[in-house]
């Protein structure tokens, strides 16, 4: 979470083994406030959470393993996004990119209504909470290459790979 000074022990942080290794996933009791990738080894600190599998995140993590196996296509989680007013823009925006295809950083900045906003974009993309639900995966550079991915690009290769052999849009 990128504010840890405001995480308290009413946020809760459970570990699923995945495809990806670790993925972690946090809910306030309500709503999922955060899903990323346990990277090198390194924990997020802990003290500020109850390691706790809630009913929220345990749900979150039945629609990814769906997701992974492609048996579904969208999320139907509750979700608290907690970003600057363009952040969640961009991060809303995300979420109408079709699953199987792709978007640009400035197909998104378009979207959004800063055309010439795709590096805030791209910021915005790399600062995204709640990882694979909210896909900022499917955004790719204007050239059509594959860029960034805060969970590292061969992750985004996988996930893009799933949705294009399960969307036939091959």
């Amino acid at each position: 979470m990128s504010d840890k000074s405001q995480m308290s022990a009413s946020y809760n942080l459970y570990y699923y083994q995945t495809i990806f290794g670790e993925l972690g996933i946090v809910d306030d009791g309500e709503k999922l406030r955060e899903i990323f990738y346990k990277k090198n080894g390194t924990l997020k600190d802990e003290a500020s959470y109850e390691i706790h599998e809630t009913k929220l995140i345990k749900e979150a993590y039945r629609q990814i393993t769906l997701f992974l196996k492609g048996e579904i296509k969208e999320f139907d989680l509750p979700i608290h996004l907690k970003g600057t007013d363009f952040q969640i823009k961009v991060w809303n925006a995300l979420k109408e990119i079709p699953y199987g295809e792709t978007r640009s950083y400035k197909d998104i900045s378009e979207m959004v209504g800063s055309p010439k906003a795709y590096r805030a974009v791209g910021m915005s993309n790399n600062k995204n909470p709640i990882s694979i639900v909210i896909p900022c995966h499917r955004v790719i550079g204007a050239n059509g290459k594959l860029v960034g991915y805060g969970g590292g690009l061969d992750k985004k290769i996988i996930l893009l790979d799933l949705e294009k052999s399960n969307s036939g849009l091959d």
